[in-house]
């Protein structure tokens, strides 16, 4: 298993995602791959201000640990505020989303057990396409296709009104593979394995 620890290596930065349109910078520690599928582990700059929208996943569960700032993390509706070292986790299927309440960026590791390379690959397709202007101001595929095969492999599901998307969205997903578009997108944003 190989950790990325030092904070400035020439490993660490091909290692390294970063999404110019919201400012958030992820990091791989330890890929899904490199575990044996036991678990990823991302590490996470979150530009001040920002977060995710709520969501659960079926299949793993997220370990969030502060390293720097603050870190709010809403989970089954109570929203837990972590210092640096202070840790919260999002068991499978609970409703729970992470944001920054600050104005200053903040740091922190995810753990998802088990990994899941479809997550990992979420990120490094969004990623990239916004940094070539291909997605929205929240950093979503502008490609209804694209949107769905990003829904389809990352574990991620939504809630509320919005999870009467979700057929549609998976069946956009299915349609991304089928027309060759996904294996498009492997080849060209996918580096980190």
């Amino acid at each position: 298993m190989k950790t990325i620890t030092n904070t400035n290596t020439p490993e660490r930065a091909a290692r390294t995602i970063t999404n110019p349109l919201i400012k958030d910078e992820v990091v791989f520690l330890e890929t899904s791959r490199e575990t044996g599928g036991k678990h990823t582990l991302v590490e996470v700059t979150l530009a001040g201000g920002a977060g995710n929208p709520l969501h659960y996943h079926d299949h793993f569960s997220e370990e969030f640990t502060c390293l720097s700032g603050q870190l709010s993390i809403e989970l089954n509706g109570k929203v837990i505020v972590l210092s640096p070292g202070e840790t919260a986790v999002a068991p499978i299927g609970s409703k729970h989303r992470f944001f920054n309440q600050s104005e200053s960026p903040c740091r922190f590791q995810c753990r998802i057990a088990p990994g899941c390379a479809g997550f990992e690959q979420t990120l490094q397709i969004t990623y990239g396409l916004a940094r070539e202007g291909k997605t929205n101001k929240q950093g979503m595929p502008q490609s209804p296709v694209i949107l769905g095969y990003m829904f389809l492999i990352s574990g991620t599901r939504l809630t509320g009104i919005l999870s009467g998307i979700e057929p549609l969205l998976r069946w956009l997903g299915r349609r991304a593979i089928s027309k060759g578009i996904a294996a498009d997108l492997q080849r060209r944003y996918i580096t980190i394995h």
